[in-house]
């Protein structure tokens, strides 16, 4: 049993990079009004990028550190943490899908469907097997008041 959250190959930033690239790669299919492309879009990111931000100041005040390679310290349950057990990853996931929208590209839809597969049936099931080992009926507690994703 390992003592870290996940130390596996599937590193939850590189399947969302390794998603987004792959679907850039692919000729785009539009999927959105060229008018609302950008202005939603960009909105989104801009959502992802503070949803991931307020996530990594909660984790660095619980003094837990944010990379699954390394044991977790503290169950963090201030901020985003109150509505949603992983918002890193609703972040990654918002960011992925506001640049499919930003680009117009239904592909990077179908790229981010096989990311959040990967992180919900692989990655976050591994997490919570470790959180549950080393925090017992803390995390339990936890798990039973907030919901996995929204």
């Amino acid at each position: 049993m390992s003592d870290v959250a996940y130390a596996g190959p599937l590193r939850p930033p590189l399947i969302y990079l390794a998603s987004i690239i792959a679907g850039l790669l692919i000729e785009p299919v539009a999927f959105v009004p060229a008018a609302l492309a950008l202005p939603v879009g960009a909105a989104l990111v801009a959502l992802a990028i503070a949803l991931f931000v307020s996530s990594v100041l909660r984790f660095r005040a619980a003094g837990t550190p944010v990379p699954a390679r390394q044991p977790t310290t503290a169950i963090v349950r201030t901020g985003p943490f109150r509505i949603s057990r992983n918002p890193i990853y609703l972040a990654f996931s918002l960011f992925h899908l506001g640049i499919a929208i930003w680009v117009d590209s239904a592909w990077l839809l179908a790229t981010l469907a096989g990311a959040v597969a990967l992180m919900n049936w692989i990655v976050i099931p591994r997490e919570e097997r470790y959180l549950e080992r080393r925090f017992g009926a803390e995390y339990a507690d936890y798990r039973a008041s907030v919901r996995r994703w929204l």
